[in-house]
């Protein structure tokens, strides 16, 4: 029996993971965060909760909309009927968008947890180094010593820089796909305003500014908190991927002052996303090198976007079930 290691409990690896623990595969997940969902995740303090990642998630794919189905029918998702605004060139106008959208409930981590159920995880374990000796992988991990077990085939569902980090020159053409990848970064403000009055909507999409997306988190099925969930734009987050969190705060509040929001004694919580969107120019689905025994998997391979997660992991599962059977 061929043993696999995924590396990363975001929504590629779970779904990979699952598919292959489905067909009898053994499956070790390590994770360096301490839940899974990666960047489909929930911030939590004593006093509010908000989902600060992915915002919510659409189905297009057959596969994709079964499976959310199954999501809704076990309660870890509904559909979310926000009203939706569009600000641009400095007035601010209805969205036409009628896709129907998804989230998880009660938060957005909600599915990863869902996925993970009877998954082998060992959280708080960063995967720090790959070798590869007599057709076997050896992994070693930053916060204990070695992992004892040697893998037959290490799938890595995590960024492309992570990726490419510990690919080093292990493997040419895999190098290759993680470094062409150009993934970009995303500042991220969790608000509370206490003297904004309601708005005309629950969520906008903003143009032309460094602000690209905001939220009322309240509005979602099953949560009560009144905070704002902000995204900076791809571009400016890249950009200034390195601010201080107080630097970036500052000029995401300007920016949400000329908008119309009143921030005056705003509560704010910052999350800096290193890698959250953009990925290869022309998609690939996944990588599979049985050769060597090494996959790639992760929505920065098929497009982006939680769908394109979950079906990188299906099919590259897919694809090592016929090369383990």
């Amino acid at each position: 029996m061929k043993k696999l290691a995924i590396i990363g409990a975001g929504i590629a690896g779970l779904s990979c993971a699952k598919e292959l623990q489905s067909h009898g595969i053994s499956v070790d997940i390590f994770e360096k965060s301490r839940g899974p969902s990666g960047r489909m995740s929930t911030r939590r303090t004593p006093d509010w909760s908000a989902d600060h990642g992915a915002q919510y998630f659409t189905a297009r794919d057959p596969r994709f909309i079964q499976e959310v189905q199954h999501w809704i029918n076990t309660g870890s998702a509904a559909a979310w009927k926000p009203k939706l605004k569009v600000y641009e060139a400095g007035a601010w106008r209805d969205s036409n968008s009628r896709e129907i959208r998804y989230v998880g409930t009660p938060k957005m981590n909600s599915i990863g947890k869902l996925l993970a159920e009877e998954l082998s995880i060992q959280y708080e374990t960063t995967i720090s180094q790959l070798q590869r000796s007599s057709g076997k992988w050896h992994l070693q991990c930053s916060e204990t010593s070695n992992i004892p077990t040697p893998y037959d085939f290490v799938v890595l569902a995590i960024p492309a820089p992570q990726a490419s980090t510990l690919i080093g020159d292990l493997d040419d053409r895999a190098s290759k796909i993680t470094d062409t990848a150009q993934m970009k970064a995303c500042w991220t403000m969790m608000a509370r305003l206490p003297n904004q009055l309601k708005t005309e909507f629950d969520a906008a999409f903003i143009n032309q500014e460094i602000i690209s997306w905001i939220c009322q988190n309240g509005s979602k099925p099953m949560r009560h908190s009144n905070l704002w969930t902000i995204h900076g734009s791809p571009s400016w987050s890249q950009e200034h991927v390195e601010l201080s969190k107080e630097d970036a705060q500052d000029r995401l509040v300007k920016c949400l002052i000329k908008l119309g929001f009143n921030c005056q004694d705003a509560e704010i919580s910052m999350h800096r996303w290193r890698y959250a969107s953009g990925g290869l120019e022309n998609p690939m689905g996944y990588l599979s090198l049985p050769n060597v025994g090494l996959g790639l998997c992760g929505d920065w391979l098929n497009g982006g976007r939680v769908e394109g997660a979950w079906l990188s992991g299906l099919e590259l599962a897919l694809a090592l079930k016929r090369q383990c059977t």
